[in-house]
């Protein structure tokens, strides 16, 4: 999902599904360069598995997944964070893949979380791929949703990647626009919060994110490329597939799917922004996606060589 979504909220009159937005806080990963902002949501047992949540490019842990947390709080203790360069996330001198999937691991360190299964979206479903690969101790299962095994093979994927800074470029002018009272004052329907609560929560939220940053974040994911290592991932994996998607096709979402041995699929009928525009649709095919590995974890075996 791209950081336009409350823009879009307003635009095509989108009603929110009823929520709360968690509380957070800042927690320091050890030996990653600084702290990153994390909710944490209880399940409803103590023993609960926990799902640690990766989010798209440009957005913040909340503002992709804010609709789902309260659902999946219903079987699961619900793991949020700001990778690094977005939101309150860790600032370095460079971004890299590979070190949003350490940050990750450091922090399943930090609160000590067991059974977890990592879920993202988009640029998280990347990052999601990257933590299995480099530590598949920590991880009993993936839900990769709007996912590729690499960018830039489309016209439309190219011309995202050109066009998501300038976006956020534009965003950042957006104030007291009647455009971003709108978007507020929509999303406000289907969130505990007062519009004008929303509004400033919204634009703080796009805010923490630089211009900058994304289009760095986007020459990494230009990079991505998983394909080789794919058929050795040996966790119980689902695909929520976004069967609209302009921005990574259907097919390559399947495909992936496919390469991943045993991983089930799970479409939804939506497009790249329908985890949030579309969460009617979407957060209930993720919470079975993520049932679905969650079950399948406890009887699965790690078969394949390890990964080299």
């Amino acid at each position: 999902m791209g950081a336009v979504s409350l823009v879009d909220v307003a635009r095509h009159r989108v009603r929110l599904p009823p929520t709360s937005i968690p509380p957070g806080r800042m927690v320091e990963l050890p030996g990653r360069g600084g702290a990153t902002f994390v909710t944490d949501t209880p399940g409803p047992h103590l023993t609960s598995p926990t799902i640690v949540l990766l989010h798209a490019l440009g957005t913040t842990g909340l503002l992709t997944w804010f609709p789902a947390i309260a659902p999946l709080s219903e079987r699961f203790r619900v793991v949020t964070l700001d990778q690094r360069w977005h939101g309150r996330g860790i600032q370095s001198a460079e971004f890299r893949l590979v070190d949003c999937a350490d940050d990750v691991a450091a922090l399943i360190e930090v609160l000590d979380l067991p059974d977890v299964i990592v879920g993202g979206y988009s640029m998280g479903s990347i990052v999601a791929q990257r933590v299995w690969r480099q530590h598949p101790e920590k991880v009993r299962g993936l839900v990769l949703g709007a996912t590729t095994d690499r960018f830039q093979l489309t016209p439309a994927e190219r011309g995202f990647f050109l066009g998501m800074g300038t976006t956020m470029l534009a965003l950042r002018g957006v104030s007291r626009s009647r455009t971003a009272l709108r978007a507020a004052r929509a999303a406000a329907r289907g969130v505990d919060l007062e519009p004008s609560d929303l509004h400033a929560w919204a634009l703080r939220e796009f805010r923490s994110t630089s211009p900058w940053a994304v289009g760095q974040a986007l020459a990494a994911l230009g990079q991505h490329h998983s394909r080789p290592w794919l058929g050795r991932i040996d966790v119980p994996t689902a695909v929520v597939a976004m069967m609209r998607d302009r921005v990574i096709p259907t097919s390559r979402q399947l495909a992936l799917a496919r390469a991943i041995p045993g991983a089930t699929v799970h479409e939804v009928d939506d497009g790249h922004a329908g985890c949030v525009l579309g969460a009617e649709r979407f957060v209930p095919r993720f919470v079975e996606a993520a049932a679905t590995v969650n079950a399948r974890r406890r009887d699965f075996r790690r078969d394949a060589p390890p990964p080299r």
